[in-house]
């Protein structure tokens, strides 16, 4: 989010030498950004497990909005920070603040729905996850991530409500006689800083952490389920028990919540700062310093590039899946379901779904792998393994 985003003559007094290694972070930064969100979207879009996870929606969405963020809004602003000067007119600099302030809030809405989405499908029964987590609702849910912001970015900042009452502190701030340069300035009055901060960040953080603590506690119940049956002595090896797969299925989930919990962790590491620093500048009559505000600023954006980082390093789906691409569709990274022969061998019953047990045999003949295969169309069954 753009807010007192220049402020900004932060760069003001830069060295050569300075300003290089500035350009270098940034270019580095928005790199990262571009092609691990692209290498995300077209790893869901190629593999055909990841498109049967529901929340794998979710991510291709928050991806395409850090990868706007990435291509619109970044290379503007790092342009602004070390030339020391806008030189795109006021218009375009509400666009980009506009554009700015909607995907970032776009990228902690998506968050939150995925979030609830690990909600119903880790706390809840498979049938309430149906029922809950049904296509047309996904689909409203995505469309709101992507209408509620609009709400605090182009409505009210093409609208001028954010600088009633501060007009003339921002005519100040928007040139400087001393080096004649323009600057692309935001800032914004008590009302707006406290509606944009809490839609934008508290409401939806407070949801996830709700979220979270309940998957949390969900997670330790079923750990210690695990350490009931490996002390009952369940076998880990050969045949199947109808336990192990509870106890596989218990595994995943805490795995996923895990991980889930380290983005968004993150993401509020990233976001936290700017966001307590927006809501509480214009009740100190805007004293925070402008090099804060340009540090918390692309603290901000640097999140934007990180998320692709967590999947390919703590998703095992998502991993494959980046090898495959990155390695020209290499036959060593494909899934062994691809690979080799599968036989069914028995059905269980989890968590009131039923499954058929397979092995597969690898064509080494050395190897072989079992998997459930879901009878029904159990979401659970289908989630991918953090």
């Amino acid at each position: 989010m753009e807010e007192l985003d220049a402020n900004v003559s932060s760069s003001e007094g830069f060295g050569v030498a300075e300003k290089v290694a500035l350009l270098i972070f940034i270019s580095a930064v928005i790199l990262m950004a571009i092609l691990g969100n692209l290498l995300v979207m077209v790893a869901v879009c190629r593999d055909r497990q990841l498109r049967k996870i529901k929340t794998n929606y979710f991510i291709v969405s928050l991806a395409f909005a850090d990868l706007l963020v990435s291509v619109l809004v970044m290379p503007f602003g790092a342009i602004e920070l070390v030339q020391d000067n806008w030189i795109y007119g006021e218009i375009f600099c509400l666009v980009r603040t506009s554009l700015d302030v909607l995907l970032t809030t776009a990228s902690i809405l998506h968050l939150c729905c995925i979030s609830l989405d690990r909600y119903y499908a880790i706390c809840c029964q498979p049938l309430v996850y149906r029922n809950k987590m049904t296509p047309l609702r996904i689909a409203l849910m995505l469309g709101g991530c992507w209408t509620i912001p609009t709400f605090i970015s182009f409505l009210p900042i093409m609208q001028g409500w954010n600088s009633i009452g501060i007009l003339d502190l921002i005519q100040q701030r928007q040139f400087n006689k001393a080096s004649n340069s323009t600057y692309c300035v935001f800032m914004v009055n008590k009302p707006y800083a406290i509606t944009c901060s809490v839609v934008a960040f508290y409401i939806p953080f407070l949801l996830m952490v709700l979220a979270y603590y309940r998957i949390y506690i969900t997670a330790r119940e079923h750990a210690r389920q695990i350490r009931i049956l490996q002390r009952a002595g369940a076998p880990t090896e050969g045949r199947h028990h109808p336990d192990q797969h509870s106890t596989h299925r218990m595994k995943t989930e805490t795995k996923a919540a895990k991980t889930l919990c380290i983005i968004m962790g993150c993401f509020c590491l990233c976001w936290a700062p700017f966001f307590v620093t927006n809501i509480v500048d214009p009740f100190i009559n805007y004293t925070v310093p402008e090099q804060l505000w340009t540090a918390f600023l692309w603290l901000g954006y640097i999140n934007s590039g990180l998320n692709p980082f967590l999947y390919a390093f703590l998703n095992k789906s998502f991993r494959r899946a980046f090898l495959i691409i990155l390695c020209c569709g290499d036959e060593r990274y494909r899934r062994p379901s691809i690979l080799g022969q599968t036989v069914p061998c028995s059905t269980t019953t989890i968590n009131g779904s039923t499954h058929v047990l397979r092995y597969t045999v690898l064509r080494n003949g050395h190897h072989q792998e079992h998997e459930k295969l879901p009878i029904h169309n159990d979401p659970e069954s289908q989630e991918s393994c953090f």
